[in-house]
C-alpha cells in the first residue's frame, strides 16, 4: 500500500510500517482493540534519538497515516 511520498508495509495482522518511497522509516501504525470497536495509533521514530514517540490515537486506519 502507498500513498502520495509513502509507502505502507503490514509487518503483521495490527502494525504497519509507514516510510517515505526512498525506504527511510518514519515510523508505524498499530491496530488495537478498545471497548466500543478498534483504534489505529500513529507513532512516529525519531532517528537522532532512537526512539518513538506516540502522535496520537483515532478511530479510523487513514486518520492515523494523515499524521506523517
Amino acid at each position: 500500500m502507498s500513498r502520495a511520498g509513502l509507502a505502507l508495509v503490514r509487518v503483521h495482522d495490527d502494525l504497519w510500517r509507514v516510510t517515505r518511497t526512498d525506504g527511510e522509516v518514519l515510523g508505524y501504525v498499530e491496530r488495537f482493540e478498545v471497548v466500543g470497536g478498534l483504534r489505529y495509533r500513529a507513532k512516529r521514530y525519531i532517528a537522532r534519538q532512537g526512539r518513538f514517540v506516540a502522535m496520537g490515537d483515532f478511530w479510523g486506519f487513514e486518520s492515523a497515516v494523515d499524521c506523517f
